[in-house]
């Protein structure tokens, strides 16, 4: 950390056509054409699980049951539709909204049976998008707007739609990011050892879990800290630096390169440890959430557990583009390797006042996706 640089704080104006405002008929809009895709999806999901749905998250939740939600879904995207009318703003969001219920109800809605499913490894995960972006949306958009850090970053900022899409591709291809990292940790075979899983299943199941925080931990360290300092491989993760403001969505750019392999690497501690079922399942409910909260736009200071875990603040200087910042902080789940291997940044009083990258990339989802060649080309 550099003592004598001079921090400052982050300018960000208002802008007032992108933000909600009540009344207007743009929320109820939103809400609507939200509520009616992901009503059309369900649909679509539950007339065709074993190409829509993953094998992996059938596993853990009750079809029959989530129709019930469904169709309180389907019901709200209609009374928003109407409100958006009825507020006489936004009514092309509203018909859309309806629209798309309406479509669903004819395709049988939240009615049609559910029965069993063959069993397909390669297939969409627009059930896990669905739970995804609702559990997302409700969670972390609220507590942004509760405890934001820039109060006038508005939830449709820029690029907004460009990470939506990042979201959306990256959920619908989990299927086949699980079956590329399950390929590719079976490779180890050689390394594994019955005595260490034997080991480790024998210690508490809260000991399990901070085992395997601590070895993916480090194996992401590594990977992460190579992305950035291998001249070959930080233009593919120069994507996921590129976004300028940080929420809930930003997480979800990243080359799908970065996708693929972060997935897999990861998957080898797991796969060596042997731990059991339910402190894998811990650890990657605690992973998933920890990575949209570490890019939240969240004021929180998080007491004490910010010198442990990584946090928003921590993170952020990470994808700061300001001096000191550049090339640290790149752990996933803890502090810990940062501060072992000397790329700790974190000065408690101040946040980044800019974001990206400090060469601009291109701003559409197939100019960044072929940037890395066409930056070497360049060369």
């Amino acid at each position: 950390m550099k003592n004598d640089y001079p921090y400052r704080e982050r300018e960000l104006a208002l802008d007032p056509e992108r933000q909600f405002r009540f009344g207007e008929g743009k929320i109820s809009g939103y809400c609507s054409v939200a509520l009616g895709t992901l009503s059309l999806l369900a649909v679509l999901a539950y007339l065709y699980p074993a190409w829509l749905t993953t094998i992996e998250l059938r596993q853990a939740y009750d079809a029959a049951f989530l129709q019930h939600f469904l169709k309180y879904g389907m019901y709200f995207s209609l009374l928003f539709g109407v409100l958006s009318f009825v507020l006489n703003g936004y009514k092309r969001l509203g018909a859309a909204g309806i629209l798309l219920t309406l479509i669903a109800f004819a395709l049988g809605g939240y009615t049609v049976p559910v029965g069993p499913v063959e069993p397909r490894r390669l297939s969409l995960g627009v059930d896990w998008l669905i739970l995804a972006f609702l559990g997302s949306t409700i969670v972390f958009m609220t507590l942004e707007k509760l405890f934001p850090k820039y109060r006038n970053q508005v939830i449709l900022r820029s690029e907004w739609g460009l990470d939506l899409f990042y979201f959306c591709f990256n959920h619908l291809a989990i299927s086949a990011i699980l079956i590329y990292a399950n390929y590719h940790a079976s490779h180890f075979d050689w390394a594994l050892s019955q005595a260490v899983q034997d080991t480790v299943r024998s210690v508490p199941l809260l000991l399990q879990v901070v085992i395997i925080i601590l070895c993916a931990d480090f194996v992401l360290y590594w990977e992460h800290r190579l992305y950035h300092e291998v001249q070959l491989l930080w233009p593919i993760h120069a994507v996921h630096h590129s976004i300028e403001h940080l929420d809930w969505l930003a997480g979800s750019r990243g080359h799908f390169v970065q996708v693929f392999s972060e997935r897999a690497m990861v998957m080898v501690p797991l796969y060596l440890l042997g731990a059991d079922k339910a402190a894998l399942d811990i650890y990657v409910a605690f992973a998933a959430l920890q990575a949209i909260l570490i890019h939240c736009n969240l004021g929180l200071s998080f007491g004490p557990l910010k010198y442990i875990l990584v946090t928003p603040q921590f993170h952020h200087w990470h994808h700061s583009s300001e001096k000191p910042a550049i090339d640290t902080n790149y752990s996933a789940h803890t502090v810990l390797f940062d501060r072992l291997f000397g790329t700790y940044h974190m000065p408690n009083e101040h946040w980044p006042a800019v974001y990206g990258t400090t060469v601009p990339l291109p701003r559409s989802y197939l100019g960044q996706m072929l940037y890395p060649v066409t930056k070497h080309w360049k060369k």
